[in-house]
């Protein structure tokens, strides 16, 4: 089974037993989420596709771990004019693993 989720804004592909990373949550590790915000479900007979949600479905997922990203530097100059700046920047993101997809009728 497959499913179209939004977490924190954005859009995820999931699929049951399968790790995803998504912008920082705030959940402990080990707690158990349940993803209501669920777009699209899909299965081996037939697609639901959500007027916005799918009544009904549900993700639920276990956190696993909190971690950063690498860091992106962000450098930026003015020619002839004695002007640099480097910065760096680390977006935090949560490990989550998809437990089950459900859809009740």
């Amino acid at each position: 089974m497959l499913a179209v989720v939004e977490i924190a804004g954005k859009q995820f592909k999931v699929s049951e037993n399968t790790n995803v990373a998504v912008p920082r949550l705030d959940a402990k590790v080990g707690d158990k989420l349940k993803l209501d915000k669920v777009l699209l479900l899909e299965d081996d007979k037939s697609k639901t596709v959500g007027n916005a949600m799918v009544k009904g479905a549900v993700v639920e997922a276990t956190v696993l771990e909190h971690d950063r990203e690498d860091k992106i530097l962000v450098f930026r100059k003015k020619r002839k004019k004695n002007f640099k700046v480097t910065k760096g920047h680390r977006e935090e993101y949560t490990t989550i693993h998809i437990d089950t997809i459900k859809k009740s009728r």
